[in-house]
């Protein structure tokens, strides 16, 4: 049985996806896996240079671009996730825009095979300049810390235990952490986990999943990490610049998200006060996105 299946979703990072399939193959340690790539429909030869460069590496090539989770979960599947027998015993969830150092895999299944009541972890994420992707851990953007993440009380006090809450800004980011969520830029997920939760909700376009399926993951009873001890290079945001939906996506997400656990449990007079500010700013971005489009045009 494998220790790790290995899902990438592409869009158009050719290059970087080279680079990160290159340290992925260049791994050291005792620690089995396959790697899954789904291309979501690239014009830029991604699908045409893993075929060719990495034979080894399960393809499979979409003719559009089918949204972060729904390609995801095309890797998962073909690895026997969520029910089959011979699925390996962790599921890697990988972006292309990351680089990973020799020892990565090896120390983060040792982590997860340390603690049993893990269902989720992630490493430390860092950016081309050394600093922290603070995404690499966070808390559920429940009503209350989002609303000290919008009027900028998160930026203004980052050491703040009530008011940092969103990037958990207040936690030395080098020591191991239990935290609400890690970003699917780099997610490590127990098999027995995905079993009882099953994949990600494929509602989601390209936002917001990864914290869902964190979310439901907790509430199943499981635990998630933060591991610092392994450091992880990840050149954010590489395959979302090259998409205009991508801030509309951002807010449609955390309207999704916000609907699915939190609308029930707030009072009606709040709920409509974030109902219709997570309107008009997804119609805000929206209107944005369609006058660029129009410019294009031109």
């Amino acid at each position: 049985m494998l220790d790790l299946g290995i899902v990438i979703v592409n869009y158009n990072t050719r290059d970087l996806l080279r680079t990160c399939l290159e340290t992925v193959y260049a791994s050291e340690g005792p620690v089995s896996f396959e790697v899954c790539v789904v291309d979501n429909g690239s014009t830029d030869g991604s699908a045409a240079m893993v075929a060719s460069t990495f034979p080894q590496v399960r393809l499979i090539a979409n003719g559009d671009n089918r949204g972060y989770p729904a390609a995801n979960n095309q890797g998962l599947r073909a690895f026997g996730f969520p029910d089959g027998a011979d699925a390996p015993r962790f599921a890697l969830l990988l972006n292309p825009d990351t680089e990973l150092p020799p020892g990565a895999l090896r120390e983060m299944v040792a982590f997860m095979d340390d603690r049993p009541d893990a269902g989720v972890a992630g490493p430390k994420l860092v950016r081309r300049d050394g600093s922290l992707d603070l995404a690499c851990r966070r808390s559920f953007p429940s009503p209350e810390v989002a609303f000290y993440r919008l009027v900028g009380l998160s930026r203004l006090f980052p050491r703040s235990r009530r008011f940092g809450r969103y990037n958990l800004t207040y936690l030395d980011p080098d020591q191991v952490a239990e935290v609400d969520a890690v970003v699917g830029a780099f997610m490590m997920v127990r098999r027995e986990a995905i079993r009882q939760v099953g994949l990600l909700d494929e509602a989601f376009f390209m936002y917001g999943e990864d914290l869902d399926w964190c979310y439901r993951i907790k509430a199943a009873g499981w635990k998630v990490y933060y591991n610092p001890a392994v450091t992880v290079l990840h050149i954010k945001r590489a395959s979302s610049r090259r998409n205009p939906r991508a801030r509309v996506e951002f807010w449609r997400a955390m309207s999704i998200f916000y609907r699915k656990h939190y609308a029930h449990q707030t009072p009606l007079p709040i709920h409509l006060l974030i109902e219709t500010a997570l309107r008009l700013r997804t119609a805000l971005e929206a209107a944005h996105l369609r006058d660029g489009a129009r410019r294009r045009g031109r």
